[in-house]
């Protein structure tokens, strides 16, 4: 049975694909993948630890970039080389790498390329 608190599937909206890719493989330092699907193109991100939790950036006519909403975070070994990278490439950092209590971790929020607001958490 999978845990009904872990998302099975995340989309993040963008204007343009191509930009929104090169934002998050170049920020994230991963590799996304072209997939058509459902009459669009989307990109993959690659799957981490959590193997029916994945996502991918989107270009659809029913999805738009927002700032406001829900925020997605994705999982890193380490926020900081990506928070130096977001203003190089087109987005902002507004919330700080911040230490979360307990020792569960760090997090970030961010202004990707699209206008969207995304979460990034590292472990402790």
């Amino acid at each position: 049975m999978l845990n009904p608190n872990v998302p099975a599937w995340f989309e993040i909206p963008t204007s343009d694909l191509d930009r929104a890719q090169r934002f998050y493989e170049t920020v994230l330092d991963v590799e996304l993948e072209r997939e058509n699907f459902g009459g669009g193109t989307m990109a993959v991100f690659p799957g981490g630890n959590k193997p029916n939790s994945r996502g991918a950036l989107v270009r659809m006519p029913h999805c738009e970039p927002s700032f406001h909403g829900s925020t997605i975070y994705l999982s890193l070994s380490d926020i900081r080389p990506a928070l130096e990278r977001v203003a190089q490439h087109g987005g902002d950092v507004f919330v700080p790498r911040t230490e979360l209590p307990d020792g569960i971790g760090f997090f970030a929020q961010i202004r990707d390329s699209e206008g969207n607001r995304v979460g990034l958490w590292s472990p402790a």
